[in-house]
C-alpha cells in the first residue's frame, strides 16, 4: 500500500471519529498533525508555518475585536421594532436583520444577543423566529470575507495553496442572491415550524428540580403518601436516588430515609410548593434561601470549559455562585439524576444566582444569558459608535486595498485595549484556542494529503465518477461531499478535508481551481438540516424546546434553494474556463 493510501486511510479514521464525537476537533487536528510530523510526513518548519498562516491570523484578530462589538446595545434596542407584525413579517424582519449583521460580526456573536430578546419577547412563539434566527445569521456569513470563520478558513487554504487571496466582498456575487432567496422561503415556510409555549413560566416546564431530605427531617421514616407528596400544585416526584440507586417510578408507599435526593419535574418557577416541608434542601439550600436568589435561565456557550461534564466534576457553584435549579435539552426530558448528566453544548440551565453571580468574569465565556438584565457590561452609546466606527472604517479600506486587514484590525485591538474597551483578561478568557488549533492542525493535514498524492488519487477518481457527466457535475460532486461533511462534523472541519478534494479535482479536470474553492466556502456554510454540527443551532435548539425533525422540516426547503443556487451562480460569477 503507497503513501497515498495510507494517508487517505488515516483521514477516513479522522473523519469517523469527528463523526463518533466523542474526542473534540481539537484534539483529534492536533493529534493527526502531529502524528504526521513524528512520521516524517510533515517537517517542523510545514508545522509551524501551518500555525502562522496570515489568513488564520487575521481570523483569531477578528474574533478578538468582535469580543468588544458584541456588547453593543444597538442589536438590543432594534430587535424590539423587528419583531412586530405578523410572524412571517417579524421572521422577514429578523432575518434580513441578522444576516445584515452577520455578513460583518461573528454570528455566534450576533445569536447570542438576539437570543434572549427573542426569547423572552411575548408578540410570538420564540419556537417561530429562533430557527430563521440561526440560519439567517449562516445566510449573512457567505457573503462577505469575514461573515464567518469558515470563509477566513478557506482563504487560508488557497493562500497555502500559492492562489490568490479571496477578497472582502468576492462572496457576494453569489451570497447575496442565495441568502435573498432562503430568506424569502424561511419568511413563507414560517407555519412548518412548532409554535411551542412562549410565556416564561411555560418554558420551565420541562426543567428538573433536586431536593434532598436532610439528617433530622420529620419526613424521614413516613411515605410519599403520608408526607402529602404526591399532587402538588405544578411539581411531579418524578425519582429519588437513594445512595447510588435509582428509584424509578416513585409509589406512594415508598419510605422517605435521610439523604435520599427526590427529583422533580414540572414547572420549577413553582419551588415554593417546597417551602412547607419541613427538612427539605433544594441543591444545599432551603427553599426559602433560593427563591431569594435570581432565577437566570442561561445556555451553555461553545466555548465552555462546562461541556461534556458532569455537575458533580466540577464545583459550580464556587465558580459561578450559583446553583442549578434544573436542565432541559431541546423538548427532550432527560432522566437521571442531574448531578450525573453530562452537560452538552446548547443545554439549557436555570440557575439560582446568587449576589456575587455577576462579578464573576468567566459568565460570557460559558454561558449565553437568555434572561436578566445587567447581567453583561453593554457599552455606552458613545462606546458603542466609536468601536463599530472603527470596525467599519478597517472593512472599508481593506474593501479598497488602502490597508491590509490585518494592519486595520491590529490597530483596532490596540485601540480598543488602549482605550479600555477590551481588556487583556476578557482576551486571556475568550481567546479562540480551539479554533487556532484546529485551523492550523488542517492546514498541516492539507499539507500532507497534497504532498503525500493523496488529493490527486481522489482526485482521479472523482475524474473517473465524473468525466462522462462533464466538469459541472464534478463541482456538483465536491459540492454534496463539502455539504454531507458539514451537517455531520463542524463546518471548519469540513472545509480542511474538502479543500484538498477540491483542489486536486479542479487540477485533474484542467480548469480555473477558483469555482471548487467556492463551492467548498459555500457547501461548508449549508448545514441546515441537523442541529448538532452548527455552533448557532445548538444554540437556539433547547430555548426553542426543538426536536430534530423541526430542524428537518425547516431546514429542507431552504438547503434545497441554497444549493440550487449556488450550484447555478457559481460556475457563472467564477467561470470554469476564464
Amino acid at each position: 500500500m503507497t503513501t497515498a493510501h495510507l494517508v487517505l486511510a488515516s483521514i477516513a479514521l479522522l473523519l469517523a471519529l469527528l463523526v463518533h464525537g466523542r474526542i473534540g476537533p481539537a484534539v483529534l487536528f492536533a493529534a493527526w498533525a502531529g502524528g504526521y510530523h513524528l512520521l516524517g510526513l510533515a517537517s517542523q518548519q510545514e508545522l509551524l508555518a501551518s500555525f502562522s498562516n496570515p489568513a488564520l491570523a487575521t481570523l483569531i484578530l477578528l474574533l478578538l475585536v468582535s469580543l468588544a462589538l458584541e456588547r453593543s446595545p444597538l442589536l438590543d434596542h432594534l430587535s424590539e421594532l423587528l419583531l412586530r407584525g405578523r410572524v412571517g413579517l417579524a421572521t422577514l424582519r429578523l432575518s434580513a436583520f441578522a444576516c445584515l449583521v452577520s455578513a460583518f460580526m461573528n454570528n455566534t456573536a450576533v445569536v447570542g444577543a438576539l437570543l434572549g430578546t427573542v426569547t423572552t419577547q411575548r408578540r410570538h412563539p420564540a419556537s417561530k423566529l429562533l430557527i430563521p434566527l440561526s440560519y439567517a445569521s449562516i445566510l449573512g456569513g457567505i457573503t462577505t470575507l469575514v461573515g464567518t470563520s469558515t470563509n477566513l478558513v478557506v482563504n487560508s487554504f488557497v493562500i497555502d495553496a500559492g492562489l490568490p487571496p479571496l477578497q472582502m466582498f468576492q462572496f457576494a456575487w453569489v451570497g447575496i442572491p442565495v441568502a435573498l432567496a432562503c430568506i424569502g422561503v424561511m419568511a413563507l415556510s414560517s407555519r412548518l415550524l412548532p409554535a411551542n409555549a412562549s410565556n416564561e413560566a411555560e418554558s420551565r416546564s420541562t426543567y428538573f428540580l433536586e431536593a434532598r431530605v436532610a439528617a433530622g427531617s420529620p419526613m424521614i421514616g413516613r411515605s410519599i403518601e403520608a408526607n402529602r407528596l404526591r399532587n402538588l400544585e405544578g411539581l411531579f416526584l418524578l425519582e429519588i436516588e437513594r445512595e447510588g440507586r435509582l428509584i424509578s417510578p416513585v409509589g406512594p408507599a415508598e419510605i422517605l430515609h435521610a439523604g435520599d435526593v427526590l427529583v422533580f419535574t414540572g414547572e420549577v418557577a413553582r419551588v415554593q410548593t417546597l417551602q412547607r416541608f419541613p427538612g427539605l434542601e433544594v441543591f444545599g439550600a432551603g427553599a426559602d434561601a433560593l427563591l431569594k436568589s435570581n432565577l437566570v435561565e442561561v445556555v451553555l456557550a461553545s466555548s465552555s470549559d462546562l461541556a461534556n461534564r458532569t455537575l458533580r466534576e466540577v464545583d459550580f457553584r464556587t465558580m459561578f455562585d450559583a446553583g442549578v435549579v434544573g436542565i432541559r435539552r431541546g423538548d427532550r426530558r432527560l432522566t437521571g439524576q442531574l448531578g450525573r448528566i453530562p452537560l452538552r453544548v446548547g443545554d439549557s440551565l436555570l440557575l439560582a444566582a446568587g449576589p456575587d453571580f455577576l462579578q464573576h468574569r468567566n459568565l460570557d465565556r460559558n454561558f449565553h444569558i437568555l434572561n436578566g438584565s445587567g447581567l453583561r457590561p453593554k457599552l455606552s452609546r458613545t462606546q458603542s459608535l466609536a468601536a463599530l466606527s472603527g470596525f467599519a472604517l478597517v472593512i472599508l479600506l481593506a474593501a479598497l486595498g488602502w490597508l491590509p486587514l490585518f494592519a486595520g484590525l491590529l490597530a483596532l485591538l490596540a485601540t480598543l485595549l488602549g482605550s479600555g474597551l477590551l481588556t487583556l483578561g476578557e482576551l486571556r478568557r475568550r481567546f479562540p484556542f480551539e479554533l487556532l488549533m484546529v485551523i492550523g492542525s488542517a492546514l498541516a493535514i492539507a499539507g500532507v494529503v497534497e504532498r503525500s498524492g493523496a488529493a490527486e488519487l481522489v482526485a482521479g477518481w472523482m475524474r473517473a465518477i465524473f468525466d462522462g457527466h462533464g466538469v459541472h457535475a464534478a463541482l456538483a460532486g465536491v459540492y454534496l461531499i463539502t455539504l454531507v461533511l458539514t451537517e455531520v462534523i463542524t463546518n471548519t472541519a469540513a472545509a480542511a478535508l474538502a479543500f484538498p478534494i477540491a483542489l486536486g479535482t479542479a487540477r485533474a479536470f484542467g480548469v480555473d481551481p477558483m469555482p471548487f474553492v467556492m463551492v467548498v466556502a459555500y457547501g461548508a456554510s449549508a448545514g441546515f438540516l441537523v442541529p448538532f454540527g452548527y455552533q448557532t443551532h445548538l444554540m437556539v435548539y433547547s430555548a426553542g424546546r426543538y426536536r430534530m425533525r423541526d430542524f428537518l422540516r425547516a431546514g429542507l426547503p431552504v438547503s434545497l434553494t441554497y444549493s440550487v443556487l449556488v450550484l447555478l451562480l457559481v460556475p457563472l460569477v467564477f467561470p470554469l474556463h476564464p
